[in-house]
């Protein structure tokens, strides 16, 4: 899995934001804020990464289980497909 081009992660203020560029801010209708969780979640799939790696770095980064990592990845995932900001390697 990998995030769209065209959509950037930026830190405004204390906020993390995800802005559309060049052809994608006339199509992308609306403003994505993301926690922490996400954000860290976002960057990961801007790299690539699968669903697999991202579970051992949420498990790592934050300490938690494999079971709420993967409940966090699927409900984050489900809703960047909802937005359609996602691309199959």
């Amino acid at each position: 899995m990998k995030i769209k081009e065209g959509f950037i992660l930026r830190k405004i203020a204390d906020a993390d934001i995800v802005v559309p560029i060049g052809n994608n801010i006339a199509d992308f209708n609306g403003i994505i804020t993301l926690n922490e969780t996400a954000a860290f979640l976002w960057k990961l799939l801007k790299d690539g990464a699968e669903q697999p790696d991202m579970v051992e770095a949420l498990m790592k980064e934050y300490e938690i289980s494999r079971e709420l990592a993967q409940t966090d990845i699927d409900n984050f995932v489900e809703r960047l497909n909802q937005s359609d900001l996602l691309m199959e390697n």
